[in-house]
């Protein structure tokens, strides 16, 4: 059966606009993956086998797999097919009109390179990002050195059940196993994307992926859908990017965080993370790695070295936040063992037009919910501080008992945040006491915007799931029902509102 270009990539461009697909979404492709035995091994469909891979997991399948994707660009774009076995690479470049396809028991996997690098061989160079590479982290400000990444591309896809494990990669300078983020030959992220557009990620897992599972930045509907991340650091971090659909996703993320958005300075410009939905999706940081993928689920044992690290895994937005975030919603999502939901906002840029509901979390570590704006400001001269307005948080359960920080709305002197409903909520933790606690702690607004970097919140012993506010942290505050909680103590703290009358934050009787 012959498949002309255009309805191949008709039936990609179905599955980003989420149109449903009666059959596979390419049709050359059988329902588990695998390719019938007459399917071409040219045109439409190559198998990275008959372009000269391995996949043995010893032989270095690099230049037979682009050598594939180089094939299938020149006819106009089609499916590289990985049947099973293990593709050992460093990295692969992606073209417009390309999906990959993984096979079951297809397992792309980063090569190792030596901790100091190398000078022959190995992962594509870091590209250069000056003059902007001041404005955020090594790992947002390079896309080149990832074991697959693509830049300027449309139409492009990664499917099917296989596995991408990111073996070689760095997860930065601190593990003495992997090599460092900035040597030669070195890559840290499993996926990177740069300004591209009509993208789909479907299915197949990411293991151990360094830096980053899948770093998306200033790309234009993008669908990632029932991926399964666990990694050592972050799961995904969707940057500048706009029309996102996250749907079905699980990632256990215990050293960093699983679902990031972000809007850094990384494009040269500010621009939005905006018009994103994330639904359906489990985030975690309480696993071993691998344990997620394989089943086991084995958590960390009891050595205080291993619990050293108070587990991260959640969805968070931030903390790069100079183009800011708006039209954003959050439904039906699980978080166990993470931090709580962070909305974060200090580099200048605008949070507002924010919807989360129907939300679960049990053994939550630190602060259930975490709104800071802040003026750390790590941007071009001039940059404004930023704003947080029009927030709605409703149907939220959480069950943290070894937590010691309540839910945490802050703004600072002559920026509060503004327009925030909470309703329908039940918290149960552990609270904590006035006695441990600064009864007005400093604002900190230049600093890093976590919990940990800011004093302790006075909290302890009502039956109140309010969350502390700070000084001038809040105009126009909403509670559409009241809030209830067990073994749970929340901030006694009065806190000025803008228009200058006081809400006091002690039980749920008392509204502002």
């Amino acid at each position: 059966m012959t498949y002309r270009r255009r309805s191949v990539l008709a039936l990609a461009a179905s599955a980003v606009a989420g149109r449903a697909l009666t059959g596979p979404v390419f049709p050359l492709a059988s329902a588990d993956g695998t390719l019938p035995s007459s399917a071409p091994v040219s045109g439409f469909v190559t198998d990275v086998r008959t372009a000269g891979a391995v996949g043995d997991g010893k032989a270095v399948d690099t230049p037979a797999v682009n050598r594939a994707i180089e094939l299938a660009a020149s006819m106009g774009g089609g499916i590289v097919h990985f049947p099973a076995g293990t593709y050992r690479c460093h990295s692969i470049r992606l073209r417009s009109f390309i999906a990959l396809s993984l096979a079951p028991g297809a397992v792309i996997l980063a090569a190792e390179v030596p901790r100091g690098g190398t000078a022959t061989g190995g992962y594509d160079a870091a590209e250069s990002n000056a003059p902007f590479e001041q404005y955020q982290d090594f790992g947002h400000n390079h896309w080149h050195n990832s074991l697959i990444w693509g830049e300027g591309l449309h139409d492009i896809a990664i499917l099917g059940s296989g596995l991408i494990w990111g073996k070689g990669l760095s997860r930065g300078d601190s593990d003495p196993d992997l090599p460092k983020e900035a040597a030669p030959g070195a890559a840290n992220k499993a996926i990177a994307l740069k300004n591209c557009r009509n993208v789909i990620l479907e299915g197949f897992a990411i293991l151990a992926a360094g830096h980053f599972g899948i770093l998306a930045t200033g790309v234009d509907n993008l669908a990632i859908r029932n991926v399964r991340i666990d990694t050592n650091r972050d799961g995904m971090n969707i940057d500048c990017c706009r029309n996102v659909r996250i749907s079905g996703c699980s990632v256990n993320a215990p050293w960093d965080d699983g679902i990031c958005l972000k809007s850094t300075f990384a494009l040269g410009h500010a621009q939005p993370t905006e018009n994103v939905t994330i639904s359906d999706c489990y985030v975690t940081g309480g696993y071993r790695v691998g344990t997620l993928l394989d089943g086991t689920l084995r958590r960390f044992g009891i050595d205080p070295a291993e619990r050293a690290q108070q587990p991260t895994g959640r969805i968070k937005f931030g903390t790069e936040s100079n183009g800011g975030f708006r039209n954003i919603a959050i439904t039906n999502c699980v978080f166990e063992t993470s931090r709580g939901l962070a909305l974060e906002c200090v580099d200048g840029g605008v949070l507002e037009d924010i919807s989360i509901a129907n939300i679960t979390m049990r053994e939550v570590q630190g602060a259930p919910l975490f709104l800071r704006l802040g003026a750390r400001l790590r941007a071009p001269a001039g940059t404004p501080t930023g704003a947080i307005r029009r927030i709605v948080i409703r149907g939220l359960v959480c069950d943290g008992p070894d937590s010691d920080m309540p839910s945490i709305i802050c703004g600072i002197p002559g920026h509060s945040i503004e327009d925030v409903t909470i309703s329908d909520v039940e918290v149960a933790q552990k609270g904590g006491s006035a006695d441990h606690a600064m009864p007005d702690p400093p604002e900190r607004e230049a600093a890093y915007p976590e919990r940990r970097c800011s004093a302790a919140c006075p909290h302890g012993g009502s039956t109140s799931a309010m969350p502390a506010t700070s000084r001038s942290a809040l105009r126009g505050w909403r509670r559409r029902r009241p809030m209830r909680g067990r073994r749970f103590g929340l901030s006694t703290w009065t806190a000025p509102i803008s228009s200058g009358s006081t809400c006091r934050i002690a039980t749920a009787r008392h509204s502002c």
